[in-house]
């Protein structure tokens, strides 16, 4: 998390200003988590140098990281360090997450979430990205298209999520931001559908990368109309494929090994 930050021309934690107390403090690391800045998983500096880039005394940043520790925002490693906690966290308990695996309808109703959610965070990108939000997507469509070119199928599923994360953090609505982000930890853990699925030919992997540059093409070109348009286009790709694979008979038998490795995981 440092070093991302280590090169720019600002700084991620400003000087608090005010009466410089404990609650200024916590209000600046509550806007970095609301706005999506400071993610799961990063590590904040060191006290030192957080008190120092803060400008506040090392007594007043320890009161402020125990309260925020105590919320459950942030955690300690005893000499490892402070990191920001899991804050989006499962959305559903794990019967429901049994109940989604075992039913069709839970994975239509959630295509159907996605393409309304999808559509609106592209359009909202389209009319509000920043050249900050422009140059990011443009860097991760790169690292897909290497990915793609290269046959590294992994890295490729991987550059999918975060590109349609930067797309909502270009969309600028912390609401979504952060609806989008627990939409897509239940993507990659295969709650819905294996994602393997939709990529299982070379031209779906091609489909899918085309339609990944147009959303980011509108986006960067400021076109709502279009971007929108392309974000839904590509969610309904994404339900024709999941369609063809069951009538294939394929999502049955992805079906049963999701369940027996969960069955395994359980230690039924």
């Amino acid at each position: 998390m440092e070093n991302l930050h280590a090169d720019t021309s600002f700084d991620l934690f400003a000087r608090v200003s005010h009466g410089r107390t404990a609650d200024e403090v916590v209000r600046q690391i509550e806007l970095l988590l609301l706005q999506g800045v400071l993610r799961d998983g990063d590590r904040l500096p060191g006290e030192r140098e957080l008190s120092k880039r803060l400008d506040v005394s090392r007594p007043i940043l320890r009161e402020a990281l125990k309260e925020l520790e105590a919320r459950g925002l942030l955690v300690s490693h005893h000499g490892g360090g402070t990191y920001v906690a899991d804050i989006i966290g499962q959305i559903f308990s794990r019967p429901v997450i049994d109940l989604i695996a075992r039913h069709r309808r839970a994975t239509i109703d959630f295509l159907e979430y996605r393409r309304a959610l999808e559509g609106m965070t592209a359009e909202l990108a389209a009319q509000r990205a920043t050249a900050y939000d422009r140059q990011a997507l443009r860097t991760i469509l790169e690292d897909m298209q290497r990915a793609h070119a290269s046959g590294r199928f992994e890295d490729e599923l991987a550059a999918d999520v975060s590109l349609h994360n930067a797309i909502g953090e270009a969309a600028h609505n912390i609401i979504l931001l952060h609806t989008l982000r627990a939409c897509y930890r239940l993507l990659e853990q295969g709650i819905f559908f294996n994602r393997h699925l939709v990529f299982a030919s070379d031209k779906a992997r091609g489909d899918l990368l085309e339609q990944h540059e147009a959303i980011c093409d509108a986006i960067i070109h400021a076109d709502p109309v279009m971007a929108k348009a392309a974000a839904q286009a590509h969610i309904d790709y994404i339900a024709g494929a999941i369609r063809e694979a069951e009538r294939t008979g394929e999502w049955q038998r992805i079906s049963q090994l999701r369940m027996q490795q969960r069955s395994v995981g359980r230690g039924d």
